[in-house]
């Protein structure tokens, strides 16, 4: 790469890091200012430097429970997604017929179909199930809704494996269920972690299904709780700013552990070895 091109790169990538990190700096800086400073100061540090926005949202509001409830939801359901979708990556990878490819289809079409139009047939299939108005109706809803993007994912990771691998260890006599928890799940960590990812973002700020399934006070995520604090002709937004400084946060350390496995998984097929 000349010179040229490395200052071309590293500048482009400069812009996109300012880009990506500019949203996060202003969120968090306004959290500690007070209301008029965020509109007098809204991107330099704060000059009359405040925590009641953080101590409005934990000892006057419910997002303790709020967050618990988000992060049941989130852990169950990639739990479900993980494992379901890694069972079926597995089968249908290994199967090869036009059963086998018309299944994958059938999954993969899940990409391009809006779950929400489905609404209203949830709806009723909730309220049938008993379900409605708590945080379990969220959980179905959410593993058809990254089952699509991870058999994808985890179907193309369990192709490129090495089919002698599987063969050797069937000759040592493992079974079908060993070779998928000895072999097959640890080499799929990076697939993993990248489904893992991409799905926590789309569960834990999901607003539209708490909004439509749940009522009750108790059973609130954050995201939903976070929309009561905008209000119609005023909005705290040091409260406001600080509730979604903490949301963030689950994200963040997700990221920051599993981005070197994020890494290898966007990046596995991009170079054949």
């Amino acid at each position: 790469m000349s010179r040229t091109q490395k200052l071309f790169t590293y500048s482009a990538l400069s812009i996109w890091a300012f880009v990506a990190i500019f949203p996060i700096w202003t969120l968090i800086v306004n959290s500690f200012k007070p209301q008029k400073e965020i509109f007098s100061n809204p991107f330099g540090l704060p000059q009359n430097f405040t925590l009641e926005g953080y101590k409005a949202v934990w000892l006057k509001g419910n997002f303790g429970t709020y967050f618990l409830n988000t992060i049941y939801v989130t852990v169950i359901s990639l739990a479900l997604i993980i494992f379901f979708g890694s069972l079926a990556a597995y089968a249908l990878a290994k199967w090869n017929s036009k059963s086998s490819t018309a299944l994958y289809v059938f999954f993969i079409a899940g990409l391009m179909i809006p779950i929400r139009l489905g609404t209203i047939d949830l709806v009723r299939l909730m309220q049938f199930l008993n379900l409605q108005d708590t945080i379990w109706s969220l959980i179905p809803v959410y593993v058809a809704m990254g089952m699509p993007i991870s058999i994808f994912i985890l179907t193309a990771f369990v192709k490129n494996l090495p089919r002698e691998m599987f063969d050797a260890a069937k000759v040592d006599g493992a079974s079908e269920w060993r070779i998928y928890l000895q072999i097959v799940v640890p080499l799929l960590r990076p697939a993993i972690a990248t489904v893992a990812i991409f799905n926590m973002m789309k569960i834990w700020n999901d607003f539209w299904f708490p909004l439509v399934f749940i009522r009750a006070e108790e059973s609130r995520t954050v995201a939903l709780g976070v929309s009561l604090l905008f209000g119609q002709y005023r909005t705290d937004w040091t409260r406001a700013l600080s509730t979604l400084s903490l949301a963030a946060i689950p994200i963040l350390i997700l990221y920051i552990l599993l981005s070197r496995e994020f890494i290898k998984g966007l990046t596995a097929g991009a170079v054949k070895g």
